[in-house]
């Protein structure tokens, strides 16, 4: 009945309106979520939470067929990046999309010549989102010349907002990655819990140990801030295969726990301000990606290695510490943080700290592709391997 009364252009015209409307208003509200609204999304069904939901499980999916770990971490690496470039790419399409939908609908209202060519109004859709201005097909009715100008504003303003996303997300990735690249020579490659409180507290001075906790308060904050706005930085990879920010943020958090749980007779505020806020951050961050923990791993630290852990810790303040105090102290701590640690590294294919290096390492600095030739010495000239 109503079928016959609304004809079956005003049918189809009404349904392809009504599509549009619907396509245009998701992308652009995901878009608006993504790029400028600077906080977590709580909400399950979203474009870009399903778009990285399917890419990033077909990417897991090559690099764990990979046997030689450099592939691997090659594929992984590329991911960031062209995901980045493919949530662009899907955006503008399904306004592209819309638009033609909605000049299809304005078409068929106007009994209009393009209104049997699909094609053609696809075409007149991407030139003018992309504002080419060829003029070769131009909409026939005034609501098609309206809409067209409309998506050519919408368009500029979309390509203008991506150009003023792209250096905020690679600002964000480069200040995080200094911080990582300075904790190679005050922890190790990769960094442990055992050298950066060797390195950084052998001295004896606690104030220079409590100012680089300080640097790493604040390291962890950021972390917080960038990677909940802009979630897509947690894939991107380090420079160094033997580096991650979820390796150096869980550093931070095992070293600052140390100093809580073996530090009587010792300041412990900024130890205990670094562990809150790196803690803070890795949960947080933890949840956007992994919503149910999954089984535990092996112990990081099971008695063989807290043993050796405490040999590390000779000639510093937490050398006596009581053992069985200090061991059941730290298991506690340990216990808040080392479950969201375990579950984000799994996710993200990438590997967690020892606590101890079994056996001595050359830190990345020390490690040259012209040493052999140039015969540098085994131990790096002028590093006082004393105190550090």
């Amino acid at each position: 009945m109503w079928g016959r009364r609304l004809g079956a252009p005003m049918i189809a015209s009404l349904s392809a309106a009504i599509v549009g409307i619907l396509l245009l208003a998701i992308v652009l509200w995901d878009a608006f979520e993504t790029i400028l609204l600077p906080r977590r999304i709580g909400r399950k069904i979203r474009l870009t939470r399903l778009f990285y939901a399917a890419t990033w499980q077909v990417c897991r999916g090559m690099a764990r067929r990979e046997r030689k770990p450099a592939r691997r971490e090659a594929i992984l690496g590329f991911y960031g990046p062209i995901s980045l470039l493919l949530l662009l790419i899907c955006w503008a399409s399904g306004l592209i999309l819309a638009f033609a939908l909605l000049q299809f609908a304005a078409e068929m209202l106007a009994s209009g010549p393009l209104a049997q060519r699909p094609g053609a109004l696809l075409y007149l859709s991407g030139e003018t989102f992309f504002t080419l201005g060829f003029g070769d097909i131009t909409p026939t009715s005034a609501l098609g010349r309206l809409l067209a100008v409309i998506e050519a504003g919408m368009g500029f303003g979309f390509l203008g907002t991506v150009v003023g996303y792209l250096p905020t997300i690679y600002s964000s990735f480069s200040q995080r990655e200094i911080e990582i690249s300075l904790l190679d020579a005050r922890a190790g490659s990769p960094p442990t819990a055992a050298e950066y409180l060797r390195r950084t507290m052998a001295t004896g001075d606690g104030r220079r140990s409590d100012e680089i906790l300080a640097d790493w308060e604040r390291w962890s904050a950021q972390i917080l801030e960038t990677h909940i706005s802009y979630p897509l930085l947690a894939y991107y990879r380090s420079q160094h295969s033997n580096q991650s920010w979820l390796a150096s943020l869980t550093v931070i958090l095992d070293s600052s726990a140390v100093v809580l749980a073996g530090g009587a007779g010792m300041p412990t505020q900024q130890a205990q301000l670094t562990f809150a806020m790196a803690r803070h951050a890795l949960v947080d961050v933890t949840q956007i990606f992994v919503s149910k923990r999954g089984a535990p791993g092996p112990d990081r630290l099971p008695p063989e290695t807290f043993q050796k852990l405490r040999e590390r810790l000779r000639g510093t303040p937490m050398e006596a510490a009581d053992g069985a105090k200090f061991e059941a102290k730290l298991g506690a701590l340990r216990r808040q943080y080392e479950p969201y640690a375990e579950a984000l590294a799994a996710y993200l294919l990438l590997e967690l700290p020892p606590w101890v290096h079994e056996a001595s390492r050359k830190d990345n600095w020390q490690s040259g592709p012209w040493d052999k030739e140039l015969a540098v010495p085994k131990a790096a000239v002028l590093w006082d391997e004393e105190h550090f």
